[in-house]
């Protein structure tokens, strides 16, 4: 059984794209604002290539473990991968960062609600 949510951020950069799919990219880009930016389980992807070449894709994984966190993030680096290069977008610098969402520190609402019930 599945308990915890883990957030995974796959950042990198977009390397030696054509002019078409620079254009492609910028038809997009109003899809793929970071203003609209959300973990979801297929992820979710933005830049802002008319600023700089760096993009995100955001995914929310699950696991029932600590040591799920690794394989959950390897998932979501080879799901971002394989998008990129099913597109033939190149890229460089991929990295990644995970959360377990069950060990994030609580805001003072989430704690005020915790303890009345």
């Amino acid at each position: 059984m599945s308990d915890r949510n883990f957030r995974v951020t796959v950042r990198g950069a977009f390397d030696g794209l054509t002019t078409e799919q620079r254009a492609e990219l910028l038809a997009a880009a109003k899809e793929h604002d970071v203003l609209f930016a959300s973990y979801t389980r297929e992820g979710h992807l933005s830049y802002d290539l008319a600023a700089r070449a760096d993009f995100t894709f955001r995914f929310l994984e699950s696991g029932s473990a600590d040591e799920d966190i690794v394989p959950a993030t390897t998932r979501a680096e080879q799901t971002a991968q394989a998008w990129l290069t099913e597109r033939g977008y190149g890229y460089k610098n991929l990295r990644s960062v995970a959360e377990d969402m069950s060990k994030a520190a609580l805001s003072k609402r989430q704690r005020k609600a915790q303890a009345q019930g």
